[in-house]
Formats: structure tokens, C-alpha cells, sequence
């Protein structure tokens, strides 16, 4: 007897079979589809981006042609769109572009460009791009030196670190350290003994020496050195001014030492004190060509005034010796030096810590010195610089006290966070000893300030005449 299949059988198998195909097929479209529009999105992402590049470097070409135009050549506010050509005919897309001028005491300081780009196939897809167009300044380094120079076992140091002379390096060095010279003469100065009479440009035990190189170009000290003379018309119509306090020509006598003590207070206001008489202490000078004595710790000043240091304009130029100390609000360029008389060269005291009120930015500092920028003997056992610190034709560093001073021996930490630019050899610790500790600050920590490198305060010195992109992101 034969069975025969149920009626309908065969058609519910179809069914099934069918809608099993229909699902799979449907899946696959879907699949193919979605592929093909993320496709097309990524095409349209890479040409906005490129677009959006295209933008920046034509507004670099158009500045290079129009120095400080951030209109365009149009007169008129954008923003600004630009068309771009597709070399097989029509146009590929367009980029658009706001410009903004960063300014301080009436002078651009750097033009920030921001393009958006969009391709004409997909104009809803876009990628936005931001550059700051200026001179690199010296923040780019974390030191900047004229002469060779020994970095001690005990350092830190973070960020590029270049000097015109020959380098000993036996400290921690996480970024570049680079030297202008082949070889250069190592002597027991510098921590080679025997005498290294060949040594190569950089040298020492230093970890991570492949970060070492030399020659490199030197950085030229003259073409950073600061306009004194602009400074100080500026500073007298727009910022700070202050006069020579001191009294006299000549070193030896009391008088020439005498000066202004700032102390910035975190409301961007500067406590100034006249500084009427000093204390003279023996030392072993940090720059060898001052004499053996200084006089940098205070014995005498009278409150002079309390000023605003303006929003608009935070430079300071001071005729004479300063000592420093205090909450660094906004960005501040402070100045000593003396276009009056060429013999008289100022300095810069560091007397306390100098901190800035705010992160991210917000604040930074630019001391220039025409002579040294020094460490005060009274200042605190572990101490804090941040900003750029520039001795334009002097040290930077902290002389050795002799013993029975009580200021000798430093035993806590130095960190600057910043910039260091020396014209003669740095030294902040020295190998004589008292009590059982180095001369100096027993560790000394230098770290390069990302935010000083692209945003310095006013009128920082640069490192070259070419203007370039010298922060390049998306946002």
C-alpha cells in the first residue's frame, strides 16, 4: 500500500525554504548596502579632510604674501570659503576658513586659522582642522644654552634640551639633547676626568642616548636677543614702566645695587618695593665674568605701589635690578635692562617661588634679563620657577655661599617648568660641600611647558624668522 504526502506539504516546504532564502538575501543587500555607504562616508571623510588641509595651506601661502592679512585681502570679517578645482573638471570641494589675530600691546603675536572642509559629492560629511600660524619661540625647548654645560646625575629633564657648546650629560633626558659641535674639550669642569680633549658633541651616562645628536645647527643667540629699545616705548605707553632706582655707575659701590622688588599677587595685580640697600655676601659667581662678591640679599625696601599690570598689555620693563617673587596671573613679560647707559647691565633675583594661578595656559611668565637671571641666596629649600627665564647676555643659576652663610646648601628640589635660555653656562648646584650636602639644590627638575611652546606671553623671543604652523590639530 503506498503513503502519499500530506496535502500541502511541498507548498509549506517552499514557504520555508523561500523565506529562508528571502532572509538571507535581504541580510546580504543590507550588509552590501551598509558597506557601501560606509564607503562612500569614509571617501567623503578622507576628501573633506584633505580639503580641509588644502584650506590651511593656502592660507599659509596667502600670509607668506600678505604679512598679518587675516582678511582674506577681502576687507571684511568671514568667515571665508575657498573652492578647490578637481583636475578632471569641476571643482572637488571647498574649504572654509575663520581666521582670528592673537594680539598683545597693539602687535599680532600669532594668527590662528581654522578650515572646514567639505567635498561637493558629499558636502553633509565634513572634518575641521586647526593651526597656529607663528615664529616658533624659544618655549619649544625646555634649555636653550651658549655654552657647554654639565647636566648632573640628580637632574630631570623634560623636553629639548640644546646647547651651542658641548653637552655632559649624565642626567635623565626623556626628549632631544643636542649639541652644535663634532667634538669639544670635556674637562674635569664638565665631570671627565681624565680630560675628554676629542669628546664627541654630546656625552656622558646619561640613559636614553639615542635621543642624542650633534651637530645640529646653532641656535643663533643674536637673533633671539630682545629689542630692548621697542620694549621699553611700549612698556611706557601701553604696559609697565619703572625707571632706574639705583644711583651710580660703578659696581663697587652700594648704590648700584639697588632696584625694584615685584611681588605679583594672583588678582594680575604687582606689589612694588624699592629696594634702598643690600647685604654683601662672598661667592663663587655661576657667571665667571662677575666678581667674587654679590649683593643680592635684601637688608633694606620701602612699599612703593601697588599697580594693575593691564589685560591688554602685560609688559614690564624695568631700568634696573629686580627681584621677583609671587602668583603669576595672565600672561606677563617682565624686562630688566638698561639702554641708557651700556655699562649698567641688570639682573633678575628670584627670591620665592613663582607659580601661576591657573593651568591649562591661562598664565605664563617671560622674564628677560640683560645680564644673569639668579637664584636668590634666601630662597626656600625646594623652590618652583615656572615660565621662560632668559639671560640674554649673562647665567642662569644660584652663586656658591660660602659655609658659615647659612645659605650654601639647598636641601630640597628645584623645578622649572618652562624654559631655560642662558647665554654663559647654567649652575644651580656646585660640587663643594657643606654639612654633608652640594652647594645648591641637592635635585633639580626642568620641564618644558607644552602651552608656552604655542602660546607664550608677549614679545617672547623667537628662534627664527620663518613663520610656520607651530600647533597643528582636528578638532
Amino acid at each position: 500500500m503506498t503513503m502519499n504526502a500530506p496535502r500541502g506539504y511541498l507548498m509549506l516546504l517552499g514557504i520555508v525554504f523561500g523565506a529562508v532564502f528571502l532572509t538571507v538575501f535581504g541580510s546580504l543587500s543590507l550588509f552590501v548596502l551598509s558597506e557601501n555607504r560606509l564607503q562612500t562616508h569614509i571617501e567623503a571623510s578622507t576628501e573633506a579632510f584633505s580639503l580641509a588641509e588644502a584650506g590651511l595651506e593656502y592660507y599659509k601661502w596667502f600670509l607668506a604674501h600678505n604679512p598679518g592679512d587675516v582678511e582674506n585681502g577681502t576687507g571684511g570679517p568671514g568667515p571665508y570659503v575657498i573652492s578647490f578645482n578637481d583636475p578632471e573638471g569641476g571643482t572637488a570641494g571647498t574649504a572654509t576658513l575663520t581666521i582670528s589675530d592673537n594680539t598683545a600691546c597693539g602687535q599680532s603675536t600669532a594668527i590662528d586659522i581654522e578650515a572646514e572642509g567639505a567635498s561637493d559629492a558629499n558636502p553633509f560629511v565634513t572634518r575641521t582642522l586647526t593651526a597656529r600660524y607663528a615664529q616658533p619661540s624659544v618655549g619649544i625647548y625646555s634649555y636653550v644654552l651658549n655654552d657647554s654645560v654639565w647636566a648632573g646625575d640628580d637632574r630631570v629633564i623634560l623636553g629639548p634640551y640644546h646647547s651651542n657648546g658641548g653637552v655632559r650629560m649624565d642626567g635623565t633626558a626623556n626628549s632631544s639633547v643636542t649639541s652644535s659641535l663634532e667634538t669639544w674639550n670635556c674637562t674635569d669642569s664638565y665631570g671627565c676626568n681624565p680630560t675628554q680633549s676629542s669628546a664627541p658633541g654630546v656625552t656622558g651616562d646619561g640613559p636614553n642616548q639615542n635621543l642624542w645628536s650633534w651637530p645640529v645647527p646653532q641656535v643663533d643667540f643674536n637673533g633671539i636677543a630682545a629689542d630692548f629699545g621697542t620694549l621699553k616705548t611700549t612698556a611706557q605707553a601701553e604696559g609697565i614702566y619703572y625707571p632706574r632706582y639705583s644711583t651710580t655707575n660703578g659696581q663697587g659701590d652700594p648704590a648700584y645695587w639697588r632696584g625694584y622688588h615685584l611681588i605679583f599677587n594672583a588678582n594680575r595685580t604687582v606689589t612694588v618695593r624699592r629696594v634702598s640697600s643690600t647685604i654683601q655676601s662672598s661667592v663663587t659667581p655661576v657667571n665667571p665674568a662677575d666678581g667674587n662678591t654679590d649683593r643680592i640679599l635684601i637688608n633694606n625696601e620701602n612699599n612703593y605701589e601697588t599697580r594693575t599690570i593691564p589685560t591688554d598689555c602685560g609688559l614690564i620693563f624695568v631700568e634696573d635690578n629686580v627681584w621677583i617673587e609671587g602668583q603669576i596671573s595672565g600672561k606677563i613679560t617682565l624686562v630688566a635692562a638698561n639702554i641708557v647707559n651700556a655699562n649698567i647691565s641688570p639682573n633678575v633675583y628670584v627670591r620665592d617661588d613663582v607659580e601661576y594661578v591657573s593651568g591649562g595656559g591661562v598664565d605664563g611668565l617671560t622674564v628677560i634679563a640683560e645680564h644673569n637671571v639668579l637664584i636668590a641666596p634666601d630662597a626656600p629649600n625646594s623652590m618652583t620657577m615656572n615660565g621662560i627665564f632668559i639671560a640674554q647676555d649673562g647665567a642662569l643659576g644660584m652663586n656658591a655661599y660660602s659655609c658659615g652663610s647659612g645659605n650654601a646648601t639647598k636641601t630640597g628640589t628645584l623645578t622649572i617648568l618652562g624654559t631655560t635660555v642662558s647665554n654663559k653656562r647654567t649652575g644651580t648646584k656646585w660640587s663643594s660641600s657643606c654639612g654633608g650636602y652640594n652647594k645648591g639644590y641637592q635635585t633639580r627638575v626642568d620641564s618644558y611647558d607644552n602651552n608656552l611652546a604655542y602660546d607664550p606671553p608677549p614679545f617672547t623671543p623667537t628662534i627664527s624668522d620663518d613663520y610656520t604652523f607651530i600647533r597643528w590639530r582636528e578638532e
